[in-house]
């Protein structure tokens, strides 16, 4: 009986210190996401006096962000100016702006405010609906509202 007791005993202060080793220890992060810039500074990309500008984060390395960077490309005109911003030739603008994930699309109007993002590979199809959508909400891309 006296075995069972000091087992019980011994069990019991095992798991006491078990359990205070692991409070001790600090939780994991937890990321839900890459988390995209809500803001940017116009001036620091290509024609900040455009009304619109894409600018599409990628890295030399990125399998998908050649084909991310095309399709963006023929969204260029007068009122919205394409960027590809490519991590080894200009890495002090993805510090700035934190990105840690490519290709990462961000549409912003001309206050720097990203109206519209995509992260991973996405195709020329809705990156010009976001655009659409975020230039006048309701409309597709060759100005035709929704409904017609």
């Amino acid at each position: 009986m006296e075995r069972l007791l000091l087992l019980l005993a011994v069990a019991t202060a095992a798991g006491a210190v078990a359990h205070l080793f692991q409070k001790r220890r600090p939780d994991a992060p937890i990321r839900t996401g890459w988390t995209v810039p809500e803001q940017i500074d116009r001036d620091d990309f290509a024609r900040p006096e455009a009304p619109w500008l894409v600018a599409v984060f990628t890295s030399a390395s990125c399998k998908a962000c050649e084909a991310v960077a095309n399709a963006a490309s023929p969204l260029a005109s007068s009122a919205v100016a394409v960027e590809v911003v490519e991590y080894r030739e200009r890495r002090a603008l993805h510090d700035r702006y934190d990105i840690h994930a490519v290709p990462m699309v961000m549409i912003a109007d001309s206050l720097g405010v990203v109206r519209a993002n995509h992260v991973g590979p996405v195709g020329a199809t809705h990156l010009w609906g976001s655009l659409a959508e975020v230039r006048e909400p309701g409309s597709t891309p060759d100005g035709c509202s929704a409904g017609n």
